[in-house]
């Protein structure tokens, strides 16, 4: 590992997402967003449905991350994420529809289960739409402004 830099491991159940050197990560935990920087200090955090944001220099990748257990500890985040996706992982598509058929269901007459299942279930769905909006890579200008590269 380089210097002052975290190694990021992402594993789900289907496959190893990502495991590399990065400057900082950002994710979305149950209590709130988490950053994580060099020397954080060792800390165990439960996932929520959100973005996890990777910094590395001046460039920034986004995932969708569906919960599961971050741990922090001498310079290595280990996320063992239920599900996870990059941009072109999401069928946009897809999304969209499932998103149009949660928001027509709401209209139903739904026990207490069922909206709770809707709910999250939208909630995944909103997380992949705003993803796939990304670029797969995208540089922060000295102004604070997202450039697109790819």
């Amino acid at each position: 590992m380089a210097k002052n830099m975290l190694r990021l491991q992402i594993t789900t159940p289907e496959a190893v997402k990502i495991d590399e050197d990065v400057d900082m990560v950002i994710m979305r935990c149950l209590t709130g967003d988490m950053g994580i920087l060099p020397n954080h200090e060792p800390v165990s955090a439960m996932l929520d449905i959100g973005i996890l944001r990777i910094f590395n220099g001046e460039l920034e990748r986004r995932m969708a991350v569906f919960g599961g257990i971050a741990q922090v500890n001498d310079n290595v985040v280990t996320i063992l994420a239920n599900d996870a996706q990059w941009p072109e992982d999401i069928d946009f598509a897809f999304v969209q529809s499932e998103r149009d058929r949660i928001a027509r269901r709401s209209k139903e007459d739904l026990d207490d289960l069922e909206i709770q299942r809707d709910h999250v279930l939208m909630r995944r769905t909103l997380v992949q739409i705003e993803v796939s909006s990304y670029p797969i890579l995208s540089k922060i200008e000295d102004n604070g402004q997202e450039k697109r590269l790819s």
